[in-house]
């Protein structure tokens, strides 16, 4: 007979997530999981695989969970460009502030830790940023139709550019201490949208 899980998986699993973002895989052990979760070792192993296969089921976690608002915003009905502004300074206010402020956004502190030389989650990292710049793309396309950008400009790079802002913008948030310089570069960037 199969003996049953004294532990809530799905509760475990956040918890991990929890725990991997504020402090990173490597400096995240089998030990601080445990003691985390409040749950054996073997527990861990069976429910999960090792620490890498958590890691990776906690970032398909956060990533399926991403923000929620970033499609509701950039695909509503009504004036696109408006909406990408907003996104824009919604993330650098985010970054400079609270829980955000101290923990950035797990796909980009992965990208910094793992992504180099760890290719599963490279491939996260990416797939999480091919749905951002699609978001963007879209909300500038659908600008350009409505005659809110200049037919002369490049829906596709500017999308791209606005990801790598977003994700420069979650670093320099993190680590620095100086708000008006993530304020100001959000303010810069979004003139290139005249």
């Amino acid at each position: 007979m199969a003996r049953t899980k004294e532990f809530d998986p799905d509760a475990a699993l956040q918890s991990a997530l929890e725990l991997f973002w504020r402090r990173g895989y490597e400096a995240t052990s089998m030990a601080d999981l445990v003691e985390h979760l409040g749950i054996g070792r073997a527990s861990i192993y069976a429910t999960f695989g090792n620490k890498h296969e958590l890691y990776l089921k906690a970032l398909d976690r956060y990533a399926e969970h991403r923000d929620p608002a970033l499609l509701a915003e950039l695909s509503g009905p009504g004036p696109a460009l408006p909406a990408v502004r907003a996104v824009v300074r919604r993330f650098a206010t985010e970054s400079m502030s609270g829980t955000s402020r101290l923990t950035g956004c797990f796909i980009t502190n992965t990208a910094a830790e793992l992504a180099p030389h760890d290719s599963a989650a490279a491939r996260r990292v990416e797939l999480s940023w091919e749905h951002i710049e699609t978001l963007l793309h879209s909300a500038l396309v659908r600008a350009q139709a409505q005659g809110e950008l200049a037919a002369d400009r490049d829906p596709r790079g500017l999308a791209r550019m606005l990801l790598v802002f977003l994700q420069g913008v979650r670093i320099v948030g993190k680590a620095s201490g100086e708000p008006g310089r993530v304020r100001d570069a959000a303010e810069q960037i979004l003139t290139v949208l005249d």
